[in-house]
């Protein structure tokens, strides 16, 4: 159940996009203006932001980012008014929604903000006895590790978990450890009082308040700083947070969800991971196999696929040929359910005609990669960024290790079209090494693609 914000009147096509968004499911709060829209976000925060562009955009996404608060906005305004369309984007909107709203696009809006609220579409038997322990554990108050390769679905798991739990009427409220740097990543933990550090003007709950009565999910658990790290144990044997610049503990009622794909003791025994943290985290666990372990789920998962992007794009519902069939379950998924989504979108919006041919799937050819072994990363040559006709490999012989790195890294994050989380995957380092990178780049003059839509806090300018 998505978290939805709308600034503007609901009296006309606003109000058509709230009833829309409550009929698919979404918790609504709204806000007449871009001030009260802020005081929300501290107190209770949002997984989605549609705000009328006839409101201040831009003194939104500046107030956010110096509070520290993430989340994106969509714009929404008329088609004819693109000049407001362009200035909202320009201001840090990551998207434009025409109004009057068409339901299909409120849904897919509503169910990227959610990352896959549905329930887990299954039939192969490894992931129905997975599915039947994961609802028998959820009746139990026990935190729970998930753990498995990127992309197999680890969120949906874990929202499969907080709705068969007695907590299912609490929030479930979603936190990639990766994703933001550590100033941000603790201010969204625990929130902060007024007067915290420059910007905080105003007292804001964190995910952890947030989420009281209900469930956190620390995705990318592995990727957590050591000093976060002892504060979050110290979270959950009190049950209760400190905000920052807060003057006393705050309790707390909430059942804590970690997932990774890192080997967590491994990490313990490199001494990258709290021993203590790593057993309160463990009182069970639970591990989703890859897509390559679990055929008999890939056909469903393409049809689930197939529906749904057909929807979304107003397309007719098709089926896949025989031949297309063999290609999708040949295939070893290194991506796991995430690259079968991606393959399966890209198929729906190429196929021509009545059914989805092989011509329509483009697959990749990076090997498949068992559980990672070590916390050290490596860099993989992605097939986007592989040698190409006309670029032999004999072309990288004598040039330095450092400038073929930058070169693979730069293309590869162009090729995801400035997706930090996504080109980490493909070359197979942490979010946080990439990001580390990126700043080496800038520093020495390179240009860097920007993330898509959003406001980086690697990009704000310094003082």
């Amino acid at each position: 159940m998505a978290r939805l914000l709308i600034i503007g009147s609901l009296e006309a096509e606003l109000g058509q996009a709230a009833r829309i968004a409550i009929a698919r499911g979404a918790r609504l709060t709204q806000a007449e203006g871009v001030t009260a829209a802020l005081t929300l976000l501290r107190a209770e925060g949002a997984d989605l932001v549609l705000c009328d562009v006839l409101h201040d955009i831009g003194w939104l996404v500046q107030g956010m980012v110096a509070e520290r608060i993430v989340c994106p906005i969509v714009a929404c305004g008329r088609t004819s008014d693109a000049e407001a369309a362009v200035r909202a984007i320009r201001a840090g909107a990551k998207d434009f929604l025409p109004l009057p709203p068409e339901p299909d696009l409120i849904a897919a809006m509503l169910q990227t903000a959610a990352a896959g609220a549905e329930a887990p579409v299954h039939r192969d038997a490894a992931m129905l006895r997975l599915l039947e322990s994961a609802t028998t554990l959820a009746r139990a108050d026990a935190s729970v590790l998930i753990t498995g390769e990127s992309g197999t679905g680890k969120e949906v798991l874990a929202r499969h978990i907080h709705a068969s739990s007695r907590r299912s009427r609490g929030a479930f409220i979603a936190l990639n450890c990766a994703a933001l740097p550590e100033s941000l990543l603790e201010s969204e933990l625990f929130g902060h009082e007024k007067g915290a550090f420059s910007g905080a003007v105003a007292l804001r709950r964190g995910k952890f308040e947030q989420a009281d009565g209900g469930t956190l999910l620390l995705d990318e658990i592995g990727e957590m700083d050591p000093r976060l790290q002892a504060k979050l144990l110290r979270a959950i044997q009190e049950r209760e947070i400190d905000r920052l610049g807060g003057a006393g503990p705050v309790k707390i009622d909430v059942r804590i969800l970690a997932a990774t794909n890192r080997d967590l003791a491994r990490e313990v025994a490199a001494g990258r991971f709290r021993e203590d943290l790593y057993f309160r985290l463990n009182v069970i666990r639970l591990r989703i196999p890859p897509l390559r372990e679990r055929a008999a789920d890939i056909l469903p998962l393409a049809e689930h696929f197939a529906q749904r992007y057909a929807q979304a794009n107003g397309l007719p519902s098709r089926d896949f040929t025989p031949d297309a069939r063999e290609l999708l379950l040949g295939h070893t998924w290194p991506g796991n359910v995430r690259e079968l989504e991606n393959a399966i979108h890209r198929a729906v919006l190429m196929a021509g005609g009545e059914v989805i041919g092989v011509d329509a799937i483009e697959l990749s050819a990076m090997p498949a990669r068992a559980e990672p072994a070590t916390a050290v990363p490596v860099l993989a040559i992605p097939a986007a960024s592989a040698p190409k006709p006309g670029k032999p490999v004999a072309a990288l012989v004598g040039r330095r290790m450092e400038d073929v790195e930058r070169e693979l890294i730069l293309e590869t994050l162009s090729h995801c079209l400035g997706n930090r989380t996504r080109a980490a995957e493909l070359l197979g380092i942490s979010i946080r090494t990439l990001r580390n990178k990126l700043h080496e780049y800038r520093a020495s003059g390179l240009p860097v693609p920007p993330a898509p839509g959003t406001v980086m806090p690697e990009a704000l300018p310094v003082g």
